[in-house]
């Protein structure tokens, strides 16, 4: 296991643990879903700190490039049916080893992506084989929390985060 101080870029599965899983498509057949706002600060808190932010999902859904965008994610990467090849194709783009990065996932198609990274890491409510292998395991679902929770751990452990909270005048 990598230490988490050492991790320079964060990779994140989208149904699961950017959102709660759930797929809604409306009656014209387009796809929403709901993240959350808290994980949006992290994120960009995250970014502000010199941690790159990776997406990598099986699906391809035009709501999450522009959640991405809004965010300031470049790395993102949809439709991704070998996610192993997935995060390594990102990592290369980051110009980050693969020890250096953390990917969080919640279901068995993360797990060869996850295996590959340095820090692995895991919402409350993932699989029971995602959460065995993980080195965080959050206390927050994924959609509701579990990033937030994922990021702030990571920035307090490379002493980021009071650098986060003097922003707002903490």
């Amino acid at each position: 296991m990598a230490s988490p101080r050492s991790i320079s870029l964060l990779v994140f599965d989208v149904d699961g643990v950017l959102t709660d899983g759930a797929i809604q498509i409306d009656d014209r057949g387009v796809e929403t879903k709901c993240f959350s706002v808290r994980d949006g600060f992290a994120i960009r808190a995250a970014l502000r700190s010199g941690i790159k932010i990776g997406v990598l999902t099986g699906r391809s859904s035009p709501c999450v490039a522009l959640r991405m965008n809004e965010l300031g994610i470049t790395l993102l990467m949809q439709g991704a049916t070998n996610k192993a090849i997935g995060v390594e194709t990102l990592c290369q783009q980051a110009g980050v080893e693969l020890g250096d990065t953390g990917y969080m996932g919640d279901d068995i198609p993360d797990l060869p992506a996850m295996l590959r990274c340095g820090y692995k890491m895991a919402p409350a409510d993932a699989a029971s084989e995602v959460r065995a292998v993980a080195d965080l395991v959050t206390t927050a679902p994924g959609g509701r929390g579990a990033v937030r929770e994922a990021i702030e751990h990571l920035l307090k452990a490379q002493g980021k985060w009071e650098a986060v909270l003097e922003e707002f005048g903490m």
